[in-house]
């Protein structure tokens, strides 16, 4: 997962950001709150970890400024053990609430599950760079042009840009746009991927030879 971790005490944020890129994670650390809402607003996060004692702005204010606008899954991990203190987060819209100090096994389950519940709320919105999809229409735009896609190419493009930068192995995309039939011809997939960088951007969409293919989560 892209992880924004939120965290002020940096020999605790040191030991976690460890822990959490030994599981293969993609960690980006921050120690203040100001500036989370601009690396989740690129689209490119998938989970956050948030502290709420941090200088600045408070962690529950971050937490209702990234509620009002997204549904990415946040983790409060925090020193604050009052009933009353996680009641508040949770009603604030936290998906999970771990106290210090911790068990990482435990963090990595606790992240795992928030993940697990996060599958089933599919982004209606995504913005990536000039690349726009409105999933409640069914509507691509590139550099603010409605695109025209098939059913096919549009349910590509959509798997690939909810986790830019993600690698998608041929058999798992293939699936997706065919499930189970045997009568998929060898070339079906690089034909739709052929077609959406026609339509889009030629470097839009990454191969990697011999494992799959990934959304170029840096293009602008």
């Amino acid at each position: 997962m892209k992880i924004l971790f939120v965290e002020d005490d940096l020999l605790l944020g040191d030991g976690v950001e460890t822990a959490l890129r030994r599981e293969g994670h993609q960690v980006t650390w921050l120690t203040e709150g100001e500036r989370v809402l601009e690396h989740v607003e690129k689209g490119q996060v998938e989970a956050v970890i948030l502290d709420l004692g941090l200088p600045g702005m408070d962690g529950m204010e971050v937490l209702r400024r990234i509620r009002a606008a997204h549904e990415i899954p946040v983790l409060i991990l925090t020193a604050r053990d009052s009933l009353e203190d996680r009641i508040q987060g949770l009603d604030a819209g936290a998906d999970d609430y771990v106290l210090k100090p911790f068990d990482v096994d435990e963090l990595h389950a606790r992240l795992r599950a928030i993940s697990r519940r996060a599958g089933g709320r599919t982004q209606q919105n995504i913005r990536i760079g000039p690349l726009h999809i409105d999933h409640a229409r069914h509507e691509v735009s590139w550099q603010d042009r409605l695109v025209k896609l098939s059913r096919r190419e549009y349910t590509l493009l959509h798997e690939l840009a909810q986790h830019p930068g993600q690698v998608f192995t041929r058999p798992h995309l293939e699936k997706l746009l065919y499930g189970c039939s045997d009568e998929i011809e060898s070339n079906a997939l690089e034909v739709h991927i052929h077609h959406l960088r026609k339509k889009l951007d030629s470097h839009l969409i990454v191969t990697l030879r011999g494992i799959g293919y990934r959304l170029d989560d840096t293009i602008e």
